[in-house]
């Protein structure tokens, strides 16, 4: 009866063990938290554009200005910058530790020993005795996932995974927006050196003029010396201009891991700026924002975290293993048998007193997920405030635009009847100065309000995300890289295996 109940007993307990281990795993389950107010959120100056986002594709925005060397710059940039390696590095050891998480649900002790001696003892009949002992043991420890321990650990590193692959989509946005501003920075720095250095001819002509009239005794020195100070002025604008223009240069060489001043992409640039259509968002931008890659990082690291509670939560209670262990011993005596061992069974640890430091590591879990709720919240915040910003200075930059250019107008109109009134004597030359010094300025501020629109555009496409494309694993790391680091490291095949595709949030006012 005993023989027969004990197969029964055994396949209860196994079954009873793998019940427990299906159990639902303690701590929280990850939401996206609700933003009451992003379903219907509008900024006013949304519709005022023509073009329309929803159709278009932002991933490649930079296309829409027509710009083959700014296309160029973006490309070999995403090719080539740092910034964006490290991020696929972290795709990868984010990885590697989801592969450490994965291999925590299976037995976590594997453990093979082995050990010999040799003994040579020598008696005192001058005879040599010798002996030689062994031993070897195979350990087996498998810590069932009662609790949901593993599974929560496996839940956390794929969020931190996923939080891997949208960070690096962030670096793409942000990659793309800075080589397109530093750019088109470059041609509004070269624009205003023209402008200055064309004034700089233009005052210099007026300042040999007062000169020859002040030597031959006809004009006064007030007039010789306003007309010095004004076109030495203008000159001493330019040197700083030069300075921004090498700083622009050298700030975009590192964007594409280059030595300072590499550029010979701008070699010969013009500085044309473009003429841009704006944007039109008549689509709710909510549909957008959620889906912006720091938005998206913001809600993984949260679930990671969240995940992290779980794992917490289960040092609070009793952990029930198996455990197996195979042993064997021998020895070269000849009246002694080897000796083999086998031991199987269930163990259960409980740390009962802790002092309160399990429970309180708890709510330390605790409180940083809600600091990763809270930072979540405030990426959306923040994403709002940045589409909104760069909407309201596109606007208010174009509508400067008019004015400016209006001003404009009227300053090189001024300046050319300043001009003939002094050359027929019904003006003094401060009459000239001053118009020179409003044609300038208004110049000036001009071309510098332009590269201020154009750089809005760049912002807004920021803003909305744009910019980012899914990447394979040999575009995020270069083959030569992976090679060094075959040569260095066993990788198996992660630097081969497609990269998985982040699940897209909820719709705003929608339960997940």
């Amino acid at each position: 009866m005993d023989n027969y109940l004990s197969p029964l007993i055994r396949a209860g307990a196994a079954g009873l063990l793998l019940s427990l281990a299906a159990c639902a795993p303690l701590g929280p389950d990850y939401q996206d938290p609700d933003i009451h107010w992003l379903a219907d959120w509008q900024p006013e100056l949304y519709g005022e554009t023509k073009q329309d986002t929803q159709a278009a594709d932002l991933s490649q925005w930079w296309q829409r200005f027509n710009d083959p060397v700014l296309t160029d710059l973006v490309q070999k940039a995403r090719a080539e910058s740092p910034g964006l390696r490290i991020a696929g590095l972290r795709i990868l050891e984010s990885k590697a530790l989801q592969g450490i998480a994965t291999g925590l649900q299976y037995p976590q002790v594997q453990q093979v020993t082995a050990q010999g001696a040799y003994v040579d003892q020598q008696r005192g009949s001058g005879r040599d005795r010798e002996f030689r002992t062994g031993e070897a043991a195979f350990n087996l420890g498998w810590e069932m996932d009662f609790w949901g321990r593993f599974r929560r650990g496996v839940e956390s590193a794929d969020a931190a995974y996923f939080a891997s692959v949208t960070n690096q989509h962030d670096v793409q946005v942000l990659l793309a927006s800075q080589v397109a501003s530093l750019y088109y920075g470059y041609k509004t720095t070269l624009q205003r050196i023209e402008i200055a250095q064309q004034n700089v001819q233009l005052q210099k002509r007026s300042f040999d003029i007062t000169e020859q009239l002040y030597n031959e005794g006809q004009d006064s020195e007030l007039d010789l010396q306003q007309a010095k100070s004004q076109y030495l002025g203008t000159q001493a604008t330019i040197p700083g201009l030069q300075l921004a223009l090498q700083q622009q240069r050298n700030a975009l060489s590192a964007l594409l891991g280059r030595s300072p001043g590499d550029l010979p992409e701008l070699d010969g640039v013009d500085s044309k700026l473009p003429e841009l259509e704006p944007l039109s968002l008549q689509q709710v931008p909510a549909n957008l924002l959620l889906r912006r890659p720091d938005v998206r990082t913001a809600a993984w690291s949260a679930a990671a975290q969240s995940a992290q509670i779980g794992l917490a939560k289960a040092d609070l209670y009793p952990a029930l293993s198996l455990f197996g262990s195979f042993g064997w011993s021998g020895n070269s005596f000849e009246n002694t048998a080897n000796v083999t061992t086998f031991a199987a069974g269930p163990a259960l640890t409980w740390n009962i007193f802790n002092y309160g430091r399990l429970r309180n590591n708890v709510r330390v879990q605790d409180a940083r997920l809600q600091q990763a709720l809270e930072g979540y919240r405030s990426s959306v915040l923040n994403a709002a405030r940045e589409i909104d910003d760069a909407a309201n200075r596109i606007a208010q930059t174009g509508t400067s635009q008019q004015i400016l250019d209006q001003s404009l107008i009227a300053a090189e109109r001024s300046l050319e009847i300043a001009t003939r009134r002094y050359r027929e004597g019904y003006s003094d030359f401060q009459r000239v100065l001053d118009a020179q010094a409003r044609t300038f300025a208004q110049s000036d501020r001009a071309i510098v309000n332009r590269g201020d629109h154009v750089a809005a555009i760049i912002g807004l496409y920021q803003a909305l995300g744009g910019g980012w494309q899914e990447a394979a694993i040999d575009s995020v790391i270069p083959q030569e890289m992976r090679d060094t680091m075959s040569e260095r490291t066993h990788w198996g095949d992660l630097l081969k295996d497609p990269l998985a595709t982040p699940p897209p949030p909820a719709e705003p006012g929608t339960t997940p």
